[in-house]
């Protein structure tokens, strides 16, 4: 069966996981950390992406990125995924795969799930139990994003500038966020969508999407297609 080719839309933002193989490490030191970052913002810059926020876990890195064409995603994540499996190789002499195959992806415009993400993936190390907040864990976006440190890796989305009328005013309105637990059902639906290839949001969102890209932007109904009795033909 042919592999269901991505959601991809010029200025609509993407979150991204790509995993390890089999769930395993990719990142070993603290220069592997700083070894990717350094080329996903070359690569960011010279495939056309945006990227809003991000984090390094130990086996998966998670992307908040909008592409400023319909390729640039998977030219960054190419590029980058081969770039780092050289220098992983290389490092510590090892040889084969080190990622899980094709990255996972979705797409999100509404501020709801666009901060929704932010949250999603600045706060994987805490649901991960490996620290209480997430300014404690060094390779992710937030204490850019929630506490001004400088980083020329990100570039502000919209909805995140519309949080407030400058940078100090936008950094509390966006810890504000980070008070209460991300809802269990906004989680679900990350995650769903991502896996699955889907546009994250309402009925209207994925209607549009389905109509820019000429195909399936949500889940299909479970079970065997049904023979309308009038036709030939599957519906």
């Amino acid at each position: 069966m042919p592999r269901r080719s991505r959601l991809v839309l010029s200025g609509i933002p993407v979150h991204v996981i790509q995993r390890g193989n089999n769930r395993g490490a990719c990142f070993f030191a603290d220069g592997d950390h700083r070894f990717y970052l350094e080329w996903l913002e070359e690569y960011a810059h010279t495939c056309g992406c945006l990227v809003h926020a991000y984090v390094l876990m130990t086996n998966h890195v998670h992307l908040l990125v909008t592409p400023q064409s319909s390729d640039s995603v998977g030219a960054l994540m190419k590029r980058l995924g081969q770039r780092y499996v050289q220098y992983v190789n290389r490092t510590y002499r090892r040889s084969g795969t080190l990622w899980e195959g094709r990255f996972r992806s979705c797409l999100a415009r509404d501020a709801h799930y666009v901060l929704g993400c932010y949250r999603y993936i600045e706060l994987n190390p805490v649901r991960a139990c490996m620290v209480s907040h997430p300014a404690e864990y060094r390779w992710s976006s937030f204490r850019a994003n929630g506490q001004g440190e400088h980083s020329s890796l990100l570039t502000p989305h919209a909805h995140y500038e519309a949080m407030g009328q400058g940078d100090r005013d936008r950094q509390t309105a966006y810890r504000e966020l980070f008070r209460h637990e991300l809802d269990p059902g906004v989680i679900d639906e990350i995650r769903s969508a991502t896996n699955g290839n889907y546009a994250l949001g309402n009925e209207r969102f994925r209607k549009e999407v389905e109509a820019a890209l000429g195909r399936r932007a949500s889940r299909g109904r479970a079970g065997r297609p049904r023979k309308s009795p009038d036709a030939a033909t599957w519906e």
